[in-house]
């Protein structure tokens, strides 16, 4: 089963008064639909049921209500607009391959090799559920000197969610699939960085995903025998192939980024859960690293950027206009005192 949201060809359908397209945007707009992707056109879920609910459900309720819809029903999918086919409850963002690790920590942090505590756990970021773009979209960044992308697969949770997950009860919990990129001002994470509080304004200006959400039944095949995913991987700019990986050079398969997030927590559906940026050329900072340059270059207002993962689809992308914030002052000095 493919999931999505999407709104009628309208250009401006579920574009924001910023020039920022949303997938938050398009609810509010209250001209979304969601529901099946079926060949070549998208069917409603029965009932004006939401994708929330569906992944509340689970995949028993998704296969419900397919068993509910005529596939020949709804509208051609070359007539409509997709939108990021999940509004997250949360983003978790891992970092997931080693190749990748190595070469971003060259470039961003200045540093070598891979430490020693990546190897412990499959360690990860939240990221901001409030500037989700998606397929098609063009992305406003900040003014940035060092734009990037990151290619990866993210699983979106469904079903009960819980805490404290077994091995059994985590690979339950992934309802499906979709293709993220986690866009990143390299410039500005070399720098939010050094705080040690995690890459801030560095990554959360945006996120794309999509094209939708294919349920996990429908990848089961790719699975290798220890359970990683070995679907393939690509990135292109302006049409030029710039990275290409296995999803299951990971370091570790996703049910255990799922027991990950839910150790001491919870995860629930409509969880968003980023595997992190593959290898062989994921991201432009895995090169710059070990180039020792910026080559190739980093990414400029006018490119497309297109991620390809076997078995669930495309995602395209144009970069659009930096747009500059107000400026915030630095620290200023302090007394210290403890009184007024």
């Amino acid at each position: 089963m493919r999931i999505a949201r999407w709104v009628g060809s309208h250009p401006d359908a579920a574009k924001s008064g910023d020039g920022a397209d949303t997938a938050e945007t398009g609810r509010v707009a209250g001209s979304v639909s969601e529901g099946f992707v079926i060949d070549d056109r998208v069917v409603p879920f029965p009932g004006g049921a939401t994708v929330a609910e569906i992944l509340a459900g689970g995949l028993d309720a998704a296969r419900a209500a397919l068993a509910q819809v005529d596939p020949t029903a709804g509208e051609p999918l070359a007539s409509i607009r997709l939108l990021a086919p999940v509004v997250p409850v949360s983003l978790r963002d891992f970092v997931a391959f080693e190749e990748h690790v190595e070469g971003v920590s060259a470039s961003v942090d200045g540093a070598s090799g891979v430490v020693a505590e990546w190897y412990e756990y499959p360690t990860f970021y939240f990221t901001n559920t409030h500037t989700i773009s998606g397929p098609g979209d063009v992305v406003a960044t900040p003014v940035t000197e060092r734009l990037d992308f990151e290619l990866e697969v993210a699983v979106v949770i469904g079903g009960p969610g819980g805490a404290n997950l077994d091995a059994d009860a985590a690979s339950a919990a992934i309802f499906g699939y979709t293709i993220m990129n986690d866009w990143s001002a390299r410039d500005l994470q070399s720098r939010e960085m050094k705080v040690r509080l995690g890459p801030a304004k560095g990554k959360d200006f945006g996120t794309t995903l999509g094209p939708w959400i294919v349920t996990a039944d429908e990848l089961a095949g790719y699975l290798d025998d220890d359970g990683f995913l070995a679907v393939r991987a690509e990135v292109y700019v302006g049409g030029e192939l710039i990275g290409e990986d296995l999803v299951s050079n990971a370091g570790w398969p996703f049910p255990e980024f799922v027991m990950y997030a839910a150790r001491n927590s919870r995860v629930v559906a409509g969880d968003v859960l980023g595997s992190g940026t593959v290898g062989g050329g994921g991201c432009l900072g895995e090169l710059w690293g070990r180039a020792g340059a910026l080559t190739p270059r980093p990414l400029r207002e006018g490119d497309e950027v297109r991620m390809v993962i076997e078995g669930i689809g495309e995602l395209v992308n144009t970069v659009g206009a930096a747009v500059a914030a107000p400026p915030i002052p630095p620290a200023r000095p302090r007394s210290r005192a403890r009184r007024r």
